[in-house]
């Protein structure tokens, strides 16, 4: 079942272009990693897909749905897609505006009114899984930075999606941390849903996608899986996703080798 479809989508900030013709096709049940430098569209595209911004011109359909602002407009849909895609923003502090860190990960839960024992109930448990429990009456704008995307995260897992859109999930994260979160996120719902991680930390890619396209300036350059990508240096030092170590030796011979991003 095909989850996304994109068609010729092209996005503009001002005169910017940051998304140029894009077409891609994302089936349902899958871990994709979207993958490319800063600038490259991955943020842009993973806003439209979850319904923040819209195309300027091409489709996106989410499993048959075009997703369009008068589509957004049917409450009964939006509803539907907010229950079953949730996003995890690169800063968290565009996500995080409750007094404590409970009450942020309640605030989701609290709109689908369920019961007050199920909210707690389900707020507890997801804390557990994030070791965020300590912090439950925390301030979380006070939190670190590591600390503000687990809580972020937290947010939207507690909401169980069908759908996960993460945007650079590892960054602000020391290395004990991401280990942690690339676990849970291996293990999230036994893999049966989808997840569509952008990242330009190649080191996780293994661990997080079985499939990776590619973004250069707004455009689709390559659809493979992450052998095949780390495999392909020119790929990589095209896309700035590899850069070259240099190093002079005592005898004046100079030596490179490239170095993955993330590792």
């Amino acid at each position: 079942m095909t989850l996304f479809e994109i068609e010729s989508l092209t996005y503009r900030f001002n005169r910017i272009t940051a998304l140029d013709g894009l077409s891609m096709t994302i089936p349902a049940g899958t871990r994709i990693g979207l993958l490319g430098a800063n600038g490259s569209g991955k943020s842009t595209l993973l806003r439209i897909l979850d319904g923040l911004y819209f195309a300027e011109s091409g489709v996106v359909r989410f499993l048959g749905d075009a997703l369009t602002e008068a589509r957004f407009g049917d409450n009964e849909f939006a509803y539907g897609f907010r229950r079953r895609v949730g996003m995890l923003f690169q800063n968290p502090d565009a996500q995080l505006f409750n007094a404590t860190v409970f009450d942020e990960v309640a605030f989701g839960p609290l709109q689908l009114r369920w019961s007050a024992a199920d909210v707690r109930a389900r707020v507890m448990d997801t804390l557990e899984r994030l070791r965020l429990a300590h912090l439950e009456h925390r301030v979380p704008q006070r939190l670190s930075g590591g600390e503000k995307k687990r809580v972020a995260l937290a947010s939207v897992l507690v909401m169980d999606p069908e759908v996960l859109l993460l945007d650079e999930p590892t960054d602000a994260l020391d290395p004990r941390s991401q280990s942690q979160l690339i676990d849970l996120l291996m293990g999230w719902a036994d893999g049966s849903k989808s997840v569509i991680t952008a990242t330009h930390h190649l080191g996780i890619l293994g661990d997080i996608a079985d499939r990776c396209f590619v973004l250069d300036r707004g455009r689709l350059v390559a659809d493979r899986t992450p052998a095949d990508i780390l495999q392909d240096e020119d790929l990589l030092d095209r896309t700035n996703l590899i850069h070259v170590h240099r190093h002079r030796h005592d005898e004046g011979h100079v030596h490179s080798h490239p170095h993955l991003h993330g590792l």
